[in-house]
Protein backbone atom coordinates (compact mmCIF):
# COMPACT_ATOMS: atom_id res chain seq x y z
CA UNK A 1 0.00 0.00 0.00
CA UNK A 2 1.37 3.41 -0.94
CA UNK A 3 0.73 6.79 0.60
CA UNK A 4 -1.51 9.26 -1.21
CA UNK A 5 -0.08 12.77 -0.87
CA UNK A 6 -2.00 15.79 -2.16
CA UNK A 7 0.19 18.10 -4.26
CA UNK A 8 0.86 21.34 -2.39
CA UNK A 9 -0.14 23.47 -5.40
CA UNK A 10 -3.46 21.72 -6.02
CA UNK A 11 -6.09 23.12 -3.68
CA UNK A 12 -7.85 25.96 -5.49
CA UNK A 13 -10.26 23.98 -7.69
CA UNK A 14 -13.06 22.00 -5.97
CA UNK A 15 -13.39 19.90 -9.15
CA UNK A 16 -10.47 17.76 -8.02
CA UNK A 17 -6.85 17.74 -7.02
CA UNK A 18 -3.47 16.35 -7.98
CA UNK A 19 -1.68 13.88 -5.75
CA UNK A 20 1.27 11.54 -5.79
CA UNK A 21 1.09 7.86 -5.00
CA UNK A 22 4.53 6.41 -4.70
CA UNK A 23 6.39 8.42 -7.31
CA UNK A 24 3.45 8.58 -9.69
CA UNK A 25 1.46 11.77 -10.24
CA UNK A 26 -2.31 11.27 -10.43
CA UNK A 27 -5.43 13.43 -10.41
CA UNK A 28 -8.56 12.88 -8.33
CA UNK A 29 -11.81 14.05 -9.94
CA UNK A 30 -14.48 14.87 -7.38
CA UNK A 31 -18.19 14.03 -7.69
CA UNK A 32 -18.81 17.75 -8.23
CA UNK A 33 -17.14 17.52 -11.65
CA UNK A 34 -18.51 14.14 -12.78
CA UNK A 35 -21.12 15.68 -15.10
CA UNK A 36 -18.58 17.81 -16.94
CA UNK A 37 -15.91 15.08 -17.02
CA UNK A 38 -18.25 12.47 -18.45
CA UNK A 39 -19.59 14.91 -21.04
CA UNK A 40 -16.05 15.88 -22.07
CA UNK A 41 -15.06 12.23 -22.28
CA UNK A 42 -18.15 10.85 -24.00
CA UNK A 43 -18.34 13.64 -26.56
CA UNK A 44 -14.78 12.82 -27.67
CA UNK A 45 -13.67 16.33 -26.69
CA UNK A 46 -10.70 15.15 -24.60
CA UNK A 47 -9.50 12.78 -27.29
CA UNK A 48 -9.65 15.51 -29.95
CA UNK A 49 -7.53 17.84 -27.78
CA UNK A 50 -5.06 15.07 -26.92
CA UNK A 51 -4.79 13.98 -30.55
CA UNK A 52 -4.13 17.60 -31.56
CA UNK A 53 -1.34 17.80 -28.95
CA UNK A 54 -3.10 20.57 -27.02
CA UNK A 55 -3.88 18.72 -23.77
CA UNK A 56 -1.65 16.37 -21.75
CA UNK A 57 -2.82 12.77 -22.34
CA UNK A 58 -4.18 10.78 -19.40
CA UNK A 59 -5.50 7.32 -18.66
CA UNK A 60 -8.36 6.49 -16.33
CA UNK A 61 -7.23 4.38 -13.37
CA UNK A 62 -10.23 3.90 -11.06
CA UNK A 63 -13.82 5.05 -10.53
CA UNK A 64 -15.91 4.61 -7.39
CA UNK A 65 -18.47 6.52 -5.34
CA UNK A 66 -15.83 8.95 -4.09
CA UNK A 67 -14.45 10.00 -7.45
CA UNK A 68 -12.44 9.13 -10.54
CA UNK A 69 -8.67 8.84 -10.59
CA UNK A 70 -6.74 9.56 -13.77
CA UNK A 71 -3.01 9.40 -14.45
CA UNK A 72 -1.61 12.14 -16.73
CA UNK A 73 1.44 11.53 -18.91
CA UNK A 74 4.62 12.13 -16.92
CA UNK A 75 6.34 15.50 -17.48
CA UNK A 76 10.00 15.26 -16.34
CA UNK A 77 10.46 18.97 -15.53
CA UNK A 78 7.75 21.62 -15.24
CA UNK A 79 8.73 25.18 -16.13
CA UNK A 80 6.77 28.20 -14.90
CA UNK A 81 5.61 31.33 -16.80
CA UNK A 82 8.37 33.53 -15.33
CA UNK A 83 10.90 31.07 -16.80
CA UNK A 84 9.68 31.28 -20.41
CA UNK A 85 11.25 33.31 -23.18
CA UNK A 86 9.07 35.84 -25.00
CA UNK A 87 8.15 33.49 -27.84
CA UNK A 88 7.49 30.61 -25.48
CA UNK A 89 5.13 32.92 -23.58
CA UNK A 90 3.41 33.82 -26.84
CA UNK A 91 2.93 30.16 -27.69
CA UNK A 92 1.41 29.49 -24.26
CA UNK A 93 -1.01 32.44 -24.74
CA UNK A 94 -2.01 31.32 -28.23
CA UNK A 95 -2.53 27.76 -27.00
CA UNK A 96 -4.95 29.05 -24.35
CA UNK A 97 -6.92 31.07 -26.93
CA UNK A 98 -6.94 28.13 -29.31
CA UNK A 99 -8.39 25.98 -26.54
CA UNK A 100 -11.13 28.50 -25.74
CA UNK A 101 -12.06 28.70 -29.42
CA UNK A 102 -12.19 24.91 -29.60
CA UNK A 103 -14.30 24.88 -26.42
CA UNK A 104 -16.81 27.33 -27.84
CA UNK A 105 -17.09 25.30 -31.04
CA UNK A 106 -18.11 22.32 -28.87
CA UNK A 107 -20.32 24.17 -26.35
CA UNK A 108 -17.71 24.19 -23.59
CA UNK A 109 -15.66 27.01 -22.08
CA UNK A 110 -12.35 27.33 -20.22
CA UNK A 111 -13.33 28.20 -16.67
CA UNK A 112 -9.89 29.63 -15.90
CA UNK A 113 -6.98 30.95 -17.92
CA UNK A 114 -4.04 30.92 -15.55
CA UNK A 115 -0.63 30.71 -17.23
CA UNK A 116 0.29 27.99 -14.71
CA UNK A 117 -2.06 25.64 -16.56
CA UNK A 118 0.49 25.52 -19.37
CA UNK A 119 4.03 24.14 -19.44
CA UNK A 120 6.50 22.94 -22.08
CA UNK A 121 6.79 19.26 -22.87
CA UNK A 122 8.25 17.42 -25.86
CA UNK A 123 9.26 20.65 -27.55
CA UNK A 124 6.00 22.62 -27.31
CA UNK A 125 3.49 24.27 -25.03
CA UNK A 126 0.86 21.96 -23.60
CA UNK A 127 -2.20 22.45 -21.37
CA UNK A 128 -1.89 20.41 -18.17
CA UNK A 129 -5.13 21.05 -16.26
CA UNK A 130 -7.62 18.43 -17.46
CA UNK A 131 -10.38 19.85 -15.25
CA UNK A 132 -10.34 23.42 -16.56
CA UNK A 133 -13.30 22.88 -18.88
CA UNK A 134 -16.95 23.65 -18.15
CA UNK A 135 -20.20 23.85 -20.05
CA UNK A 136 -20.80 26.98 -22.11
CA UNK A 137 -23.78 29.05 -20.92
CA UNK A 138 -25.73 30.84 -23.66
CA UNK A 139 -24.85 34.53 -24.02
CA UNK A 140 -22.47 34.50 -21.07
CA UNK A 141 -19.12 36.26 -21.48
CA UNK A 142 -15.88 34.28 -21.04
CA UNK A 143 -15.48 34.28 -17.27
CA UNK A 144 -11.70 33.75 -17.59
CA UNK A 145 -11.26 36.76 -19.92
CA UNK A 146 -9.81 39.08 -17.25
CA UNK A 147 -7.56 36.29 -16.00
CA UNK A 148 -6.28 35.83 -19.56
CA UNK A 149 -5.47 39.54 -19.76
CA UNK A 150 -3.59 39.57 -16.45
CA UNK A 151 -1.78 36.25 -17.04
CA UNK A 152 -1.00 36.46 -20.76
CA UNK A 153 -1.93 39.55 -22.75
CA UNK A 154 -0.76 42.11 -20.17
CA UNK A 155 2.64 40.48 -19.49
CA UNK A 156 3.29 40.12 -23.24
CA UNK A 157 2.40 43.77 -23.85
CA UNK A 158 4.72 44.87 -21.03
CA UNK A 159 7.51 42.73 -22.51
CA UNK A 160 6.86 44.27 -25.94
CA UNK A 161 7.25 47.80 -24.59
CA UNK A 162 9.73 47.28 -21.73
CA UNK A 163 11.67 44.11 -22.54
CA UNK A 164 11.51 40.43 -21.64
CA UNK A 165 12.48 41.10 -18.02
CA UNK A 166 8.85 42.25 -17.56
CA UNK A 167 7.74 38.62 -17.81
CA UNK A 168 9.44 38.01 -14.47
CA UNK A 169 6.71 40.11 -12.82
CA UNK A 170 4.68 36.90 -12.83
CA UNK A 171 7.00 35.66 -10.10
CA UNK A 172 5.59 38.38 -7.83
CA UNK A 173 2.01 38.23 -9.12
CA UNK A 174 1.13 34.54 -9.02
CA UNK A 175 -2.56 35.42 -9.62
CA UNK A 176 -1.72 37.59 -12.63
CA UNK A 177 -0.45 41.14 -12.95
CA UNK A 178 -3.22 43.58 -11.88
CA UNK A 179 -4.79 45.19 -14.94
CA UNK A 180 -4.50 48.61 -13.29
CA UNK A 181 -0.74 48.14 -13.01
CA UNK A 182 -0.50 46.94 -16.62
CA UNK A 183 -2.48 49.98 -17.76
CA UNK A 184 -0.26 52.36 -15.78
CA UNK A 185 2.93 50.86 -17.25
CA UNK A 186 1.89 51.09 -20.89
CA UNK A 187 2.80 54.19 -22.96
CA UNK A 188 0.10 56.85 -23.16
CA UNK A 189 -0.20 56.35 -26.91
CA UNK A 190 -1.72 52.90 -26.31
CA UNK A 191 -4.91 54.67 -25.15
CA UNK A 192 -5.36 55.80 -28.74
CA UNK A 193 -5.53 52.20 -29.93
CA UNK A 194 -9.19 51.07 -29.79
CA UNK A 195 -8.03 47.47 -29.28
CA UNK A 196 -5.68 48.22 -26.39
CA UNK A 197 -8.06 50.75 -24.92
CA UNK A 198 -10.92 48.25 -24.70
CA UNK A 199 -8.84 45.25 -23.58
CA UNK A 200 -6.57 47.05 -21.09
CA UNK A 201 -7.39 50.63 -20.15
CA UNK A 202 -11.19 50.35 -20.12
CA UNK A 203 -10.93 47.02 -18.29
CA UNK A 204 -8.72 48.72 -15.72
CA UNK A 205 -11.30 51.50 -15.22
CA UNK A 206 -14.07 48.96 -14.86
CA UNK A 207 -12.03 46.98 -12.33
CA UNK A 208 -11.27 50.14 -10.38
CA UNK A 209 -14.90 51.30 -10.43
CA UNK A 210 -16.22 48.03 -9.02
CA UNK A 211 -13.36 47.17 -6.68
CA UNK A 212 -15.53 47.84 -3.62
CA UNK A 213 -18.55 45.85 -4.73
CA UNK A 214 -18.53 43.71 -1.58
CA UNK A 215 -22.22 42.80 -1.95
CA UNK A 216 -21.76 41.43 -5.47
CA UNK A 217 -24.35 43.81 -6.88
CA UNK A 218 -22.56 44.43 -10.18
CA UNK A 219 -24.54 42.95 -13.03
CA UNK A 220 -22.50 41.19 -15.66
CA UNK A 221 -23.55 41.84 -19.21
CA UNK A 222 -24.39 39.31 -21.84
CA UNK A 223 -22.30 38.42 -24.85
CA UNK A 224 -23.27 36.21 -27.75
CA UNK A 225 -21.07 33.29 -28.65
CA UNK A 226 -20.32 34.93 -32.01
CA UNK A 227 -19.15 38.13 -30.32
CA UNK A 228 -16.99 36.14 -27.91
CA UNK A 229 -15.43 34.25 -30.81
CA UNK A 230 -14.58 37.59 -32.48
CA UNK A 231 -12.82 38.78 -29.29
CA UNK A 232 -10.84 35.51 -29.08
CA UNK A 233 -9.86 35.82 -32.72
CA UNK A 234 -8.78 39.46 -32.39
CA UNK A 235 -6.67 38.66 -29.30
CA UNK A 236 -5.10 35.72 -31.15
CA UNK A 237 -4.18 37.81 -34.18
CA UNK A 238 -2.80 40.67 -32.07
CA UNK A 239 -0.64 38.40 -29.90
CA UNK A 240 0.58 36.48 -32.93
CA UNK A 241 2.02 39.74 -34.34
CA UNK A 242 3.64 40.91 -31.07
CA UNK A 243 7.44 41.15 -31.18
CA UNK A 244 10.20 41.89 -28.74
CA UNK A 245 12.25 44.98 -29.48
CA UNK A 246 15.52 44.37 -27.66
CA UNK A 247 18.96 43.01 -28.45
CA UNK A 248 20.96 41.09 -25.86
CA UNK A 249 24.57 40.41 -24.96
CA UNK A 250 24.36 36.65 -25.31
CA UNK A 251 21.94 36.09 -28.18
CA UNK A 252 24.88 35.82 -30.61
CA UNK A 253 27.38 34.49 -28.04
CA UNK A 254 29.08 31.98 -30.31
CA UNK A 255 29.93 34.73 -32.81
CA UNK A 256 32.13 36.48 -30.25
CA UNK A 257 33.85 33.72 -28.25
CA UNK A 258 37.60 33.87 -27.74
CA UNK A 259 38.15 30.33 -29.00
CA UNK A 260 40.01 29.25 -32.12
CA UNK A 261 38.02 26.83 -34.23
CA UNK A 262 40.39 23.99 -33.17
CA UNK A 263 39.88 24.79 -29.49
CA UNK A 264 36.11 24.92 -29.97
CA UNK A 265 36.20 21.54 -31.70
CA UNK A 266 38.36 20.05 -28.93
CA UNK A 267 35.92 21.29 -26.27
CA UNK A 268 33.05 19.72 -28.20
CA UNK A 269 34.88 16.36 -28.39
CA UNK A 270 35.69 16.41 -24.67
CA UNK A 271 32.07 17.08 -23.70
CA UNK A 272 30.85 14.40 -26.06
CA UNK A 273 33.33 11.77 -24.83
CA UNK A 274 32.72 12.44 -21.15
CA UNK A 275 28.92 12.41 -21.43
CA UNK A 276 29.22 9.07 -23.25
CA UNK A 277 31.65 7.73 -20.63
CA UNK A 278 29.26 8.48 -17.77
CA UNK A 279 26.37 6.88 -19.70
CA UNK A 280 24.26 9.94 -18.92
CA UNK A 281 20.70 9.92 -20.23
CA UNK A 282 19.49 13.11 -18.57
CA UNK A 283 21.35 16.38 -18.17
CA UNK A 284 21.10 20.07 -17.50
CA UNK A 285 23.27 22.64 -19.23
CA UNK A 286 23.50 25.63 -16.88
CA UNK A 287 24.23 28.74 -18.94
CA UNK A 288 23.57 26.64 -22.04
CA UNK A 289 22.91 29.63 -24.33
CA UNK A 290 21.26 28.39 -27.55
CA UNK A 291 21.84 24.69 -26.81
CA UNK A 292 24.83 24.38 -29.17
CA UNK A 293 26.85 21.98 -27.00
CA UNK A 294 23.93 19.77 -26.03
CA UNK A 295 22.94 19.51 -29.67
CA UNK A 296 26.44 18.26 -30.56
CA UNK A 297 26.27 15.36 -28.07
CA UNK A 298 25.84 12.21 -30.12
CA UNK A 299 24.70 10.04 -27.18
CA UNK A 300 20.94 9.53 -27.12
CA UNK A 301 19.51 11.64 -24.30
CA UNK A 302 16.08 11.12 -22.76
CA UNK A 303 15.79 14.68 -21.45
CA UNK A 304 18.04 17.72 -21.66
CA UNK A 305 17.29 20.94 -19.80
CA UNK A 306 19.06 23.97 -21.24
CA UNK A 307 18.73 27.15 -19.22
CA UNK A 308 20.26 30.57 -19.68
CA UNK A 309 19.79 34.03 -18.23
CA UNK A 310 19.37 35.56 -21.68
CA UNK A 311 15.87 35.66 -23.20
CA UNK A 312 17.11 35.95 -26.78
CA UNK A 313 19.49 32.98 -26.44
CA UNK A 314 16.61 30.89 -25.06
CA UNK A 315 14.36 32.11 -27.88
CA UNK A 316 16.96 31.06 -30.48
CA UNK A 317 17.21 27.64 -28.82
CA UNK A 318 13.44 27.38 -28.69
CA UNK A 319 13.19 28.10 -32.44
CA UNK A 320 15.78 25.36 -33.07
CA UNK A 321 13.80 22.92 -30.92
CA UNK A 322 10.66 23.72 -32.92
CA UNK A 323 12.40 23.65 -36.29
CA UNK A 324 14.20 20.36 -35.63
CA UNK A 325 11.20 18.82 -33.82
CA UNK A 326 13.44 17.97 -30.86
CA UNK A 327 11.22 16.44 -28.20
CA UNK A 328 14.01 15.78 -25.68
CA UNK A 329 15.21 19.35 -25.08
CA UNK A 330 13.53 21.92 -22.80
CA UNK A 331 14.93 25.47 -23.01
CA UNK A 332 14.02 28.00 -20.35
CA UNK A 333 15.19 31.26 -18.79
CA UNK A 334 17.00 31.00 -15.47
CA UNK A 335 19.42 33.28 -13.67
CA UNK A 336 21.67 30.94 -11.75
CA UNK A 337 22.70 33.85 -9.50
CA UNK A 338 19.06 34.41 -8.56
CA UNK A 339 17.16 31.22 -9.39
CA UNK A 340 13.36 30.97 -9.14
CA UNK A 341 12.25 30.77 -5.52
CA UNK A 342 9.40 28.83 -3.92
CA UNK A 343 6.32 31.06 -4.02
CA UNK A 344 2.59 31.04 -3.42
CA UNK A 345 0.51 30.02 -0.44
CA UNK A 346 2.62 28.55 2.37
CA UNK A 347 5.64 29.08 0.10
CA UNK A 348 5.08 25.73 -1.56
CA UNK A 349 2.52 26.38 -4.29
CA UNK A 350 5.24 26.77 -6.95
CA UNK A 351 8.52 25.02 -6.33
CA UNK A 352 11.95 26.61 -6.48
CA UNK A 353 14.31 25.89 -9.36
CA UNK A 354 16.59 23.94 -7.02
CA UNK A 355 13.75 21.79 -5.62
CA UNK A 356 12.56 20.85 -9.10
CA UNK A 357 16.12 20.19 -10.24
CA UNK A 358 16.82 17.94 -7.27
CA UNK A 359 13.67 15.98 -8.04
CA UNK A 360 14.59 15.75 -11.73
CA UNK A 361 18.08 14.64 -10.61
CA UNK A 362 19.96 14.84 -13.92
CA UNK A 363 22.71 12.30 -14.50
CA UNK A 364 25.14 15.05 -15.44
CA UNK A 365 25.43 18.83 -15.32
CA UNK A 366 27.25 20.93 -17.90
CA UNK A 367 28.68 24.24 -16.70
CA UNK A 368 30.63 25.47 -19.70
CA UNK A 369 32.12 28.96 -19.59
CA UNK A 370 29.92 29.96 -16.68
CA UNK A 371 32.00 29.70 -13.47
CA UNK A 372 33.85 32.99 -14.14
CA UNK A 373 30.52 34.80 -14.41
CA UNK A 374 29.25 33.20 -11.19
CA UNK A 375 32.52 34.03 -9.39
CA UNK A 376 33.37 37.46 -10.77
CA UNK A 377 30.00 38.94 -11.79
CA UNK A 378 28.12 37.42 -8.89
CA UNK A 379 30.92 37.58 -6.30
CA UNK A 380 30.24 33.94 -5.41
CA UNK A 381 33.18 32.11 -3.77
CA UNK A 382 34.19 28.73 -5.28
CA UNK A 383 33.00 27.00 -2.09
CA UNK A 384 29.43 28.23 -2.62
CA UNK A 385 29.30 27.38 -6.32
CA UNK A 386 30.77 23.89 -5.66
CA UNK A 387 28.08 23.34 -3.01
CA UNK A 388 25.40 24.43 -5.52
CA UNK A 389 26.55 22.12 -8.32
CA UNK A 390 26.96 19.15 -5.96
CA UNK A 391 23.33 19.45 -4.85
CA UNK A 392 21.57 17.92 -7.84
CA UNK A 393 23.55 15.57 -10.07
CA UNK A 394 26.15 12.81 -9.88
CA UNK A 395 28.53 14.19 -12.49
CA UNK A 396 29.65 17.68 -13.41
CA UNK A 397 31.52 18.79 -16.53
CA UNK A 398 32.85 22.23 -15.73
CA UNK A 399 35.07 24.56 -17.73
CA UNK A 400 37.44 26.85 -15.85
CA UNK A 401 38.70 29.92 -17.73
CA UNK A 402 41.98 30.83 -16.00
CA UNK A 403 42.89 34.37 -14.93
CA UNK A 404 44.78 34.88 -18.23
CA UNK A 405 41.60 34.28 -20.27
CA UNK A 406 40.42 37.45 -22.05
CA UNK A 407 36.83 37.15 -20.75
CA UNK A 408 38.14 36.74 -17.19
CA UNK A 409 40.41 39.75 -17.67
CA UNK A 410 37.44 41.76 -18.91
CA UNK A 411 35.42 40.88 -15.80
CA UNK A 412 38.37 41.58 -13.49
CA UNK A 413 39.08 44.95 -15.13
CA UNK A 414 35.45 45.90 -14.55
CA UNK A 415 36.21 45.64 -10.80
CA UNK A 416 38.69 48.58 -11.17
CA UNK A 417 40.26 49.37 -7.75
CA UNK A 418 38.64 46.27 -6.19
CA UNK A 419 40.36 43.94 -8.67
CA UNK A 420 42.72 42.77 -5.91
CA UNK A 421 39.77 41.48 -3.90
CA UNK A 422 39.36 38.72 -6.46
CA UNK A 423 42.79 37.12 -6.19
CA UNK A 424 40.97 33.99 -5.01
CA UNK A 425 40.00 33.37 -8.64
CA UNK A 426 42.75 30.95 -9.67
CA UNK A 427 43.14 27.31 -10.62
CA UNK A 428 44.55 26.14 -7.26
CA UNK A 429 41.68 27.60 -5.25
CA UNK A 430 39.12 26.26 -7.72
CA UNK A 431 40.48 22.73 -7.45
CA UNK A 432 40.82 22.87 -3.65
CA UNK A 433 37.23 24.04 -3.07
CA UNK A 434 35.57 21.83 -5.68
CA UNK A 435 37.44 18.71 -4.49
CA UNK A 436 35.72 19.12 -1.11
CA UNK A 437 32.49 18.15 -2.89
CA UNK A 438 33.69 16.18 -5.90
CA UNK A 439 36.34 13.67 -6.90
CA UNK A 440 38.37 14.34 -10.02
CA UNK A 441 37.60 11.90 -12.83
CA UNK A 442 39.21 13.67 -15.81
CA UNK A 443 41.02 16.92 -16.49
CA UNK A 444 42.06 18.30 -19.87
CA UNK A 445 43.52 21.59 -21.03
CA UNK A 446 41.94 23.06 -24.15
CA UNK A 447 44.81 23.71 -26.55
CA UNK A 448 45.45 27.31 -27.66
CA UNK A 449 43.29 28.68 -24.86
CA UNK A 450 43.50 29.52 -21.17
CA UNK A 451 40.73 27.09 -20.32
CA UNK A 452 40.65 23.74 -18.51
CA UNK A 453 37.91 21.13 -18.64
CA UNK A 454 37.07 18.95 -15.64
CA UNK A 455 34.90 15.86 -15.26
CA UNK A 456 33.96 15.67 -11.58
CA UNK A 457 31.94 13.10 -9.65
CA UNK A 458 29.90 14.18 -6.64
CA UNK A 459 31.04 12.63 -3.35
CA UNK A 460 27.32 12.13 -2.65
CA UNK A 461 26.76 10.28 -5.94
CA UNK A 462 24.07 7.60 -5.75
Amino acid sequence: MTDKIQHSSSFRDPSGYVFTEGNILKRQISLLYFKQYKALKESGFYQKLIKAGLLIPHKEITEDNTGIVIQPEFIPFVTYPYEWSFNQYKEAALLTLKLQKFCLDHDFSLKDATAFNVTFHKGKAIFIDTLSFDFYQDNSPWRAYKQFISHFFGPLLLAHYHGAQSLKLMHSFIDGIPVKLISSMLPGKTKLSPFLYSNIHLLSKYEDKHSEDYKGEVKHGTLSKGAQQKIIKSLYEYIKRLKLKEASEWGDYYDKTNYTSDAFLQKEKIVNAWVKETEAKTLIDVGGNDGTFVRKIDTELKQALVCDIDNNAVDINYREVKGRKEIYMTPFVQDVLNPSASIGFNNDERFSFKERLQKFSPDITLALAVIHHISLSGNVPFKKSAEFFAAFSNYLIIELPKREDSWVQRLLNAKSEFKGHFDFYNQDNFETEFMNYFSLEKKEVIANSHRIMYLLKSKNAK
